[in-house]
């Protein structure tokens, strides 16, 4: 009875932190209220912009880097999986790192609106990943992803256009079927 009490306390005060810290980022970045954080641990630094837009979320682990002037936007309704990292600043994996400091590679990131990016994904600097395109999970995105395209693998590469009047289609005969 004793440990449950304690763990329950643990996971209250936790959650009461992490509510803490996602006040703090709505009132530093532009977050709409409507955004989600999903979980603990979800970090969001620099000191460039970032915009999240309404009803899309991000999950636990994950984080978001915006070096000075640079910015990351993310659109209305993405759903955006745990342990994600978006940066817009990394080092060149080519040069020599014995360079101090070491070269590094920068650009903003845009994510349109309605896109899926999977769980463990990087998205590197000056990435665009268009409007409802999806993103598979342990991808690592290194150039912009066309909108209506699901990508995957390391480095992401296309696997597949979407047919959006399909898609459309076998919705609604789903729905239909349901009713």
């Amino acid at each position: 009875m004793m440990a449950s009490a304690l763990s329950w306390l643990l996971l209250r005060s936790r959650s009461a932190w992490w509510r803490i810290v996602y006040r703090g980022y709505r009132a530093r970045y532009t977050i709409s209220r409507t955004f989600r954080f999903n979980g603990a641990m979800i970090n969001l630094y620099g000191d460039g912009r970032i915009e999240l837009g309404d009803h899309s979320y991000i999950g636990e682990f994950s984080s978001i880097q915006a070096c000075a002037g640079r910015s990351v936007v993310i659109g209305q309704r993405c759903a955006i999986s745990h342990n994600v990292r978006i940066y817009t600043s990394s080092n060149v994996a080519d040069a020599d790192m014995r360079q101090v400091p070491p070269p590094t590679i920068e650009g903003s990131v845009s994510i349109g609106d309605g896109v899926w990016i999977g769980t463990n994904v990087f998205v590197g600097p000056g990435v665009v990943i268009g409007s409802n395109a999806v993103v598979g999970a342990n991808a690592v995105v290194t150039r912009s992803v066309p909108a209506d395209e699901i990508w995957g693998g390391v480095p992401a590469r296309l696997l597949r256009r979407k047919d959006p009047a399909h898609q459309h289609d076998r919705h609604v005969s789903e729905r239909q079927r349901d009713h």
